[in-house]
């Protein structure tokens, strides 16, 4: 307390020297101003000299000689009159900070420096017609308000300067006469306002108003008792003026490690214009006549059909008429494929929500969706969801959109060539666009080595890997069982952190932290979405197997409360490749074409994904419901773009360290008790002696050291014994009580 009333006794004396020297110099400037409009042709001789001590003559400026020097560069030089506002500045500044007045100094600024410059302007404009043009060498507005008057007469000739130069001056004289006006209007309704309400209606006894400080504002009236009256108690009330806090905390800001990191433009992708297409209207009226005459021949009764084209197929919705069953309906779905010779029809009966069946019919010449099209669409532009995924557009032509953090995991899958890489890239490409490095980190895992080798440029601004790993797009087999199983060290300690602030999930979580709610001392750090890519997963579970399905499957479990999602693609969608336990963690899936039957039911439990006609038309399933879509394209020179623009910027020192993982199980770990120990091992072992405190966070703190390194070193001393073993949260038993024993133990 008493540190805090010196500091603030400190701040007060600097603040009232400054408030002092800004008027002591303004009021220097302002006579030295005023008194070279007197003598500035007297003081001429003294210019030229570059000692102004050596002559020993002196000044006729009222300032002296270096008030003559002065007011002649301000004045001569530059502004001519309007150099006054500058002297009036500094005074008013000096009335800030005595705090004689409030005053905003940002707009007191611009409006001193707006003046000089216009009344200089228009200071050499005036004068310019009357015997003053030579005034201090160059006229009444300065060296600077000639050249620029001299300017504007060439540009836009004497008149319309003139124009000009009038409609400039009153827009800056204006406002300010108008606030002078209504603040004397406010504060004279103020004091009428102040009378009505000390004045009581009725007050027989002579009343006298004391002072009260002015934080306070309430009134009090000191009653003097009449004359014969006995004199009563006194009443007061005291009310205690709030202690100032000092100011309100600022609340925690990630993307101030990155401030000036720029989302990806859209020009960075292709209109694709030349491969859209709507479809004809003849087209859609012979489809029409080709459906109508199909279930007439078979006694099915019509009342309406309706058609929504879309950029690959077209929705014909039909209400049939009373009476009709839906079964007579769906067993015609062979005959009305045959009798409208259409590649990848199908039947939906009935369309979920209303009293319609469907027939999706394959359109003649299929229109490309421009991933530009729909990252430029208000639906995206104005999601507030967590992980906006836009996949592209519904066979009604709508945008559609996902919140990975929803789903919360997403699997991909279709046959050799279908789109599923152009999916991936889509969901990457959305997520790249909307979300800011500080707040989402990906892990690409590439066994083919060709499709995610692209985003190697985001190591330092998204990606995330294990410590001291080449590589940050994962390729080989044992690294991605490793990044698994350090992934789920990640979610072990994520929750842990989540049960000591007393929250359920990332969101509550990094709210407590951006509000300061959490202590960084204690272990607390602001927590990224992680997203999982992996691009094959079949290679993965022939060469890896149980390794990979069990931290996956424990990822896929609990990993949404702690914003880790897993997206996963596969172009073998067999049971052996896509279990029970795979798919009843991943709720959300996209089915691309497959080859058979019992490939689509593997993937989205129908067989409808063989009647899709392929080149990004997909299945979309997120639970009870499934959408056809068709995925929006992006090629690969415009992901190079993408990743160009955003690995061209300034990003982190390096990518996101995962937890480190060590395979005990592997003959290296298992022949040997201990590592090289790191090389600032010794320093934080006299360090952790010396305050008999040991911790990670202190590590952290005291030697500037990432989470890993710190947690590292920790173990170290641990196995070194100068600390104990892990007690939760509490700090560590430091078992060495002095720097003796400590140098005895080190061997030294």
């Amino acid at each position: 307390m008493a540190k805090k009333v010196k500091d603030r006794q400190v701040h007060e004396n600097i603040r009232l020297i400054t408030g002092w020297l800004f008027l002591a110099v303004g009021l220097y400037l302002l006579i030295a101003f005023g008194s070279y409009l007197f003598t500035w042709t007297v003081d001429q001789s003294l210019l030229s000299q570059e000692d102004i001590l050596a002559s020993g003559e002196k000044a006729a400026n009222s300032g002296g000689i270096l008030g003559n020097r002065v007011a002649h560069f301000f004045i001569g030089h530059l502004l001519g009159i309007g150099a006054f506002i500058i002297p009036l500045f500094l005074v008013t500044l000096a009335v800030v900070f005595l705090r004689i007045k409030k005053v905003k100094l940002l707009s007191l600024f611009f409006i001193a420096a707006y003046g000089c410059i216009i009344l200089s302007v228009a200071c050499s404009y005036i004068f310019s017609f009357t015997s003053w043009k030579y005034l201090f060498g160059a006229g009444v507005g300065g060296t600077y308000g000639y050249r620029v008057n001299e300017w504007l007469i060439d540009m836009l000739g004497l008149p319309g300067t003139g124009v000009l130069i009038f409609f400039v001056l009153t827009a800056w004289l204006v406002p300010i006469v108008v606030r002078i006006v209504q603040r004397r209007k406010e504060r004279r309704a103020g004091k009428a306002t102040v009378v009505a309400a000390s004045a009581p209606e009725t007050l027989p006894e002579p009343a006298r108003e004391i002072p009260v400080p002015e934080e306070i504002h309430v009134p009090v009236l000191e009653v003097e008792p009449p004359a014969g009256e006995k004199n009563t108690p006194s009443f007061e009330i005291e009310m205690a003026a709030e202690e100032s806090t000092g100011g309100t905390m600022e609340l925690y800001d990630p993307k101030l490690d990155l401030p000036r990191y720029r989302r990806p433009e859209l020009s960075l992708l292709e209109d694709y214009k030349d491969k859209l297409s709507e479809v004809p209207q003849e087209e859609l009226e012979r489809n029409n006549q080709k459906i109508v005459e199909c279930l007439r021949t078979y006694n099915i009764q019509i009342e309406k059909i309706v058609a929504t084209p879309g950029p690959t197929v077209t929705l014909y919705k039909i209400v049939l008429s009373p009476g009709i069953r839906i079964s007579q309906f769906t067993r015609l779905e062979s005959d009305i494929m045959l009798s409208l010779a259409a590649r990848g029809m199908r039947v939906i009966a009935p369309i979920p929500g209303t009293n319609m069946v469907g027939i999706e019919v394959a359109n003649d010449k299929p229109s490309l969706v421009p991933m530009k099209s729909v990252l430029d669409s208000t639906k995206f532009k104005e999601s507030k969801d967590d992980l906006p995924v836009v996949l592209g557009k519904s066979i009604s032509n709508e945008i559609f959109m996902l919140d990975l953090a929803r789903m919360p995991h997403l699997l991909v899958a279709g046959a050799t060539g279908q789109g599923k890489s152009v999916a991936l890239n889509a969901i990457l490409a959305s997520l790249l666009y909307k979300m800011h490095p500080a707040y989402l980190k990906l892990v690409l895992v590439d066994p083919k080595r060709v499709e995610l080798s692209l985003y190697s440029r985001l190591e330092k601004h998204f990606l995330a890997k294990l410590p001291d790993t080449e590589n940050a797009i994962i390729t080989d087999t044992k690294k991605v069982v490793h990044t698994l199983k350090s992934l789920c060290i990640e979610m072990d300690t994520r929750l842990e952190l989540f049960n000591k602030a007393g929250v359920r999930n990332i969101k509550e979580y990094n709210k407590k932290f951006l509000d300061r709610r959490l202590n960084p001392v204690k272990g607390h750090r602001f927590m990224p979405f992680i997203v999982v890519v992996i691009d094959e997963f079949a290679d993965l579970i022939m060469t890896a197997g149980r390794d990979v399905e069990g931290p996956l499957t424990r990822l896929a479990q609990m990993g949404r409360a702690t914003g880790l999602h897993l997206v996963i693609a596969t172009q073998r969608p067999t049971t052996n490749i896509i279990t029970g336990t795979i798919k009843a963690n991943f709720p959300a899936r996209i089915a691309f074409r497959v080859a058979s039957q019992t490939d689509s039911r593997t993937i989205i439990d129908v067989a409808e994904a063989k009647q899709l006609v392929g080149r990004g038309d997909m299945l979309i399933s997120t639970g009870s419901d499934l959408i056809r879509a068709q995925c929006a394209f992006i090629d690969t020179p415009e992901v190079e773009r993408l990743v160009e623009f955003i690995g061209a910027q300034q990003g982190y020192a390096g990518p996101f360290e995962l937890p480190e993982y060590i395979d005990t199980d592997s003959p290296e770990v298992a022949g040997r008790s201990e590592g090289p120990r790191d090389e600032l091992f010794e320093e934080a072992a006299r360090m952790v002696v010396q305050v008999q405190y040991g911790s990670t966070s202190l590590l952290q703190r005291k030697m500037n050291l990432g989470y890993n390194r710190a947690g590292r070193i920790m173990d170290q001393l641990e196995e070194a014994g100068v600390v104990g073993p892990s007690d939760g949260s509490k700090p560590r038993q430091v078992l060495v009580g002095s720097m003796e024993m400590l140098e005895e133990l080190l061997g030294k």
